[in-house]
């Protein structure tokens, strides 16, 4: 069985509010494609397996190709 999810606003105020901001100032001004990339790193580095399915789900429904999902920087 797997740990709980973490509830990062309880955890980390801030840092989640500023998630929270940063995604929604981008919703409208970044390109789709672009802000599912961003959104894909954001939870590799966040280690959230279900939040890395569903952006690397969308990516791929995008079009975009494994190799490129998988190019980090």
């Amino acid at each position: 069985m797997s740990a709980p999810r973490l509830d990062y606003h309880a955890l980390a105020p801030k840092a989640a509010r500023a998630g929270a901001q940063f995604s929604h100032a981008a919703g409208s001004t970044l390109d789709k494609r672009l802000r599912e990339l961003v959104n894909l790193r954001i939870s590799q580095i966040n280690g959230c397996a279900f939040c890395i399915d569903m952006h690397w789900a969308d990516l791929v429904k995008q079009g975009v190709g494994p190799r490129h999902i998988k190019a980090r920087a």
